[in-house]
């Protein structure tokens, strides 16, 4: 009877034993998965500095947002490349850092716009260059975008309105300072810059 009771304390004290080291393990385990899930999830966190004041912001699924930075690269490359004033330093300064987010079609379209004295005209007549952006619309499947906006030329004499709308395909690249969306476009071309409307001014004498 003695041996049948000693047996039996043994056998409760490997269970609770056993049943201890399990919990401990599952204890470790556990904190292991919530400290992991911690730093992944600060990793998430970033701090934008706008106007000097650090932000706190989360990152999102990379391809939920690239929709939204494939119109921005667009966006941004058209007021880059048409936003000009009567200064040819501004004017290269503008037009070198659109050529970052494009191929060589847009060097073309620059060496084109050049070659008809399109810069030339707006120093000389001390116009001012600005684009409105009406819509943008893309295909991510065929990786093709339509670009629909306004080109505002503003003369001493004249406000001038031009249709702008140029088509393209773009390709995701590995982001840079310089191309910070990691969106190149491609076979850039200008469809229809018609003229809209061409308002005279009159100045007070």
């Amino acid at each position: 009877m003695l041996i049948k009771n000693i047996e039996t304390r043994i056998k409760i004290n490997k269970i609770v034993s056993i049943a201890s080291i399990s919990f401990a393990l599952g204890l470790v385990i556990a904190g292991f998965v919530f400290a992991y899930s911690l730093v992944k999830d600060s990793r998430k966190s970033i701090y934008v500095i706008d106007n000097g004041v650090p932000v706190l912001v989360k990152q999102t699924d990379e391809m939920l947002n690239r929709p939204i930075e494939f119109k921005s690269q667009i966006e941004l490359f058209h007021r880059l490349f048409f936003t000009l004033a009567p200064d040819d330093s501004y004017i290269k300064e503008n037009v070198e850092k659109s050529l970052y987010l494009i191929d060589d079609s847009g060097k073309k379209e620059y060496a084109n716009l050049r070659e008809k004295g399109f810069y030339n005209q707006l120093i000389s007549s001390n116009s001012m260059v600005t684009i409105h952006t009406d819509s943008i619309k893309v295909d991510l499947e065929k990786m093709r975008f339509m670009y629909y906006g306004t080109q505002i030329i503003n003369r001493k004499s004249s406000l001038l309105k031009r249709k702008l709308i140029t088509e393209g395909f773009f390709q995701n690249i590995i982001r840079s300072p310089n191309n910070p969306h990691g969106v190149l476009l491609k076979n850039w071309r200008i469809i229809d810059n018609s003229e809209i409307s061409n308002q005279q001014k009159f100045n007070a004498l």
